[in-house]
């Protein structure tokens, strides 16, 4: 017998069903739920800097609002903002923009949906370097795409090989992604890497690029951060970079972001954000043009206590009898080998959190079982724990 349609079931959407957890937010809430109970819990696990915004940021941001920027804005910005951010990219990034080429978003990762929603379908397919940030391919999907992995390992230092991504574009591949300095593995491409991938670009011409720069203030001392755009002007046209303040200027829950690149594709991603959330919070945004305008002093001074912390995270790691570590450059991520564990990543990220009260996220969120990924955006007592209670457990196997 049919039932009335006033009680049949709802059902979701395909797109909704395919949808994947997140690994990163299931081991968080555990790891709070194992805390809320009274168990000592140690958290590696974090993505995000532990340092306060700086003052500056937040006075500009609270004298906006005070004067009355709480209303409506422009759908693609601030145009004060739009205008720094191209400043930006023009002359530390060495890559020629115009305000019209910047789209400003709530936060990298709506970025890189605005991107994809207009520049991808059904057919068409993205190249992903593995491991990768594990919102990529979701959101790939979303826009219809499908999604090639180019895998790499620790063994090669996650490195690119450009005979690899030659080989694995087909006349359907239309995006490839790179991030760098690279979540979860700290890869920092260097300028010789952007020109090899370049010269296989060059002889592709469907293919445009998609550059996750959020992380390029946290380098090693002595590296030196590169965009495609810049090592490459004559591929500019298809190439987009995305990039915002979370973790540069630590203003993660600020939620500002920003897309650049081709301007009629730019143009397509701000009719879509007009349709979808509108203008990024307006007072925010001020706060977002005192910090881009500023020197980066409060930028430099918190890259300098992550390479403290990336250094002692690094060599603890690498003193760890079972663990196999290419030591990361940037970012503040460690992506350890724990195959000899004989554990798969879930079941090792599950029993550590269980056995030693220490949460960190499995490698398979990024594409690469064999690996867990430490954040050492926390202070180095933090650290040091965490490390020990890692030695522990690897001994109990």
């Amino acid at each position: 017998m049919l039932r009335p349609p006033s009680q049949r079931p709802l059902t979701l959407s395909a797109r909704a069903e395919a949808l994947q957890p997140s690994l990163t937010l299931a081991i968080a809430a555990k790891a709070k739920a194992l805390k809320a109970e009274g168990h000592n819990i140690c958290s590696l696990s974090a993505g995000e800097p532990d340092f306060d915004t700086p003052g500056f940021i937040r006075d500009a941001a609270a004298a906006a609002l005070q004067s009355g920027h709480t209303r409506y804005g422009p759908a693609a910005g601030e145009p004060a903002l739009r205008a720094a951010i191209a400043a930006k990219l023009s002359s530390e990034n060495q890559v020629p923009t115009q305000p019209d080429q910047v789209l400003v978003t709530n936060g990298g990762k709506q970025a890189l949906y605005n991107l994809f929603q207009v520049l991808l379908g059904p057919g068409d397919e993205v190249l992903l370097p593995s491991p990768y940030w594990l919102s990529y391919p979701e959101i790939a999907r979303l826009a219809g795409a499908s999604v090639q992995v180019l895998p790499s390992s620790s063994a090669d230092g996650f490195r690119i090989d450009p005979a690899q991504l030659e080989a694995a574009i087909t006349p359907a591949s239309k995006l490839l992604v790179l991030n760098s300095p690279s979540n979860p593995t700290g890869m920092v491409l260097s300028r010789s890497d952007f020109e090899a991938i370049a010269a296989v670009l060059r002889r592709h011409p469907q293919m445009a690029v998609v550059c996750d720069e959020i992380y390029e203030f946290l380098l090693e001392p002595g590296l030196q951060h590169h965009s495609l755009a810049a090592v490459a002007p004559d591929l500019a046209d298809r190439i987009f970079s995305v990039n915002g303040f979370a973790k540069g200027w630590a203003m993660t829950g600020w939620r500002i972001g920003w897309l650049a690149g081709n301007s009629a594709v730019l143009k397509a991603a701000i009719a879509l954000q007009s349709q979808s959330t509108s203008n990024v919070c307006s007072f925010a945004q001020f706060g977002a043009l005192a910090a881009i305008e500023a020197s980066r002093d409060c930028v430099h001074a918190m890259a300098e206590q992550f390479n403290t912390r990336r250094r002692l995270l690094s060599d603890g790691l690498q003193a760890i009898s079972g663990l196999q570590l290419h030591p990361p450059q940037g970012a503040f991520y460690a992506f350890p080998d724990m195959r000899s564990s004989g554990l798969d990543s879930m079941s090792f990220c599950n029993r550590l959190l269980d056995e030693q009260g220490l949460a960190v996220v499995p490698g398979v969120a990024f594409g690469d079982d064999h690996c867990i990924r430490l954040s050492c955006a926390a202070n180095e007592a933090t650290i040091e724990d965490g490390l020990a209670r890692l030695e522990r457990f690897l001994r109990s196997l």
